[in-house]
């Protein structure tokens, strides 16, 4: 795609699909970001997947202290028996649906690490996950974490960071570099429409300006629907960051992620597979803002995040790069340790974070939040910094001093 038509197709995709960027941000088709690879999926350098999970996943539901009297008092219907978790020990066990990250857990390539979060947490999901994407829990920041790793090392080239979906998270936006945004597919207008529009994009050249720029807007949508809209998947009926209907069983809002992750990771698997030099990737899954009927609601996201998860790894270590991509997976904050009357969890702090791959040292990290020893908030306790988790991912994974990116902060982790 030369510049005129990547510019022309970002000042009109408000109209085809919204499409949001961060300035200098770039948009690609994943036909243009596989046609950069080299063929030859061998690499020496290791590759970071961020999984965010939008809305604030249930940390106790997740990594399930079932075997605790005081989580079984606090949680009522909506705790875990012990023999409904998958054992780990120490007397925790995974959710039902993660049996995928259960067996990646045997095979010692799954890290877990308990009671993430920062300090002085916040229950908003914009100020959270401001804190989370930029690293810096004491103020705000104009660039996230990895934009500053793209500024440090990127070289200027926006395809050492790349964000697989609708728009470029701020964690991937830099001071001076900003990462690439590969679109997922399209939103191919019906043919009916198609016509519709082409018939009154054709506006008489003495007709009234308002007229003429209407006609104009149309022929530009035209234009994209057809250039962008096919990549030869179905069209998407649904924006990916609004949470499911509720006959699809997920009553759990979004809070700004996205569906579809498996074909997110596919995007990703095919990129490592051609060669592409892309060092960290950004993907996401939404639907986690459990105030209600959680228990079957995250249930089914976690069985599907496990199931994306364990097939791309699957995938990509075929290959000789595959092998050395790291998987993180992280959500704003978790939920409150008590349930409410409606049968979920509010707002609360932290939570334990995932890293999975063949180059992980399984295991956990980090203490296990008290349920008994509560904040003045009856919230967990923070346990591990979640900057820590970062800096062992900018050392073990993207080969680059932390603290030159955290702001000073250089403590880490031994799970890399």
């Amino acid at each position: 795609m030369d510049t005129w038509t990547r510019r022309k197709f970002l000042t009109t995709s408000g109209v085809a699909g919204g499409v949001a960027l961060a300035a200098g941000a770039t948009a690609w088709g994943v036909d243009e970001l596989l046609a950069t690879g080299s063929g030859e999926p061998d690499s020496d350098a290791s590759v970071l997947v961020l999984v965010t999970l939008y809305g604030g996943n249930d940390g106790l539901n997740t990594l399930v202290p079932a075997s605790d009297p005081r989580y079984q008092d606090l949680r009522g219907d909506l705790a875990y028996a012990e023999e409904e978790v998958l054992p780990l020990g120490e007397g925790l066990g995974l959710n039902s649906g993660l049996g995928g990250l259960k067996k990646l857990w045997d095979e010692r390539r799954l890290a877990v690490v308990r009671g993430v979060s920062y300090p002085k947490p916040d229950h908003s999901h914009f100020r959270s996950m401001a804190i989370w994407q930029t690293a810096a829990p004491s103020g705000p920041v104009p660039s996230g974490w990895l934009g500053r790793w793209l500024d440090h090392a990127g070289d200027g080239d926006p395809l050492k960071g790349v964000s697989v979906g609708a728009t470029l998270p701020p964690l991937m936006a830099g001071e001076t570099t900003a990462g690439a945004a590969v679109r997922l597919g399209g939103r191919k207008l019906p043919d009916a429409w198609l016509r519709r529009c082409t018939a009154l994009s054709d506006v008489e050249r003495d007709a009234h300006p308002l007229l003429r720029r209407a006609g104009a807007s149309l022929s530009d949508l035209v234009k994209v629907s057809s250039s962008f809209g096919g990549d030869g998947e179905e069209p998407q009926t649904q924006d990916p960051g609004e949470p499911r209907d509720e006959e699809d069983g997920n009553e759990g809002a979004s809070a700004g992620g996205q569906g579809g992750l498996g074909a997110q990771l596919d995007v990703v698997a095919k990129a490592i597979e051609a060669g592409v030099s892309t060092r960290a990737y950004s993907v996401s899954l939404g639907g986690f803002d459990t105030h209600a009927n959680e228990k079957a609601t995250q249930s089914r996201l976690l069985g599907g995040l496990d199931k994306d998860l364990t097939r791309f790894l699957e995938r990509v270590r075929k290959t000789k790069a595959g092998r050395k991509v790291v998987v993180a997976v992280y959500s704003e904050f978790g939920r409150r340790p008590r349930a409410n009357a409606s049968q979920g969890t509010d707002h609360g702090t932290s939570g334990p974070v995932f890293v999975l791959g063949e180059p992980v040292k399984g295991g956990f990290y980090g203490d296990q939040p008290s349920l008994t020893d509560l904040t003045d908030d009856d919230d967990l306790r923070t346990t591990t910094d979640f900057r820590d988790v970062y800096a062992t991912l900018l050392r073990g994974v993207l080969d680059t001093e932390p603290d030159r990116i955290l702001d000073g902060h250089a403590g880490s982790l031994a799970f890399l």
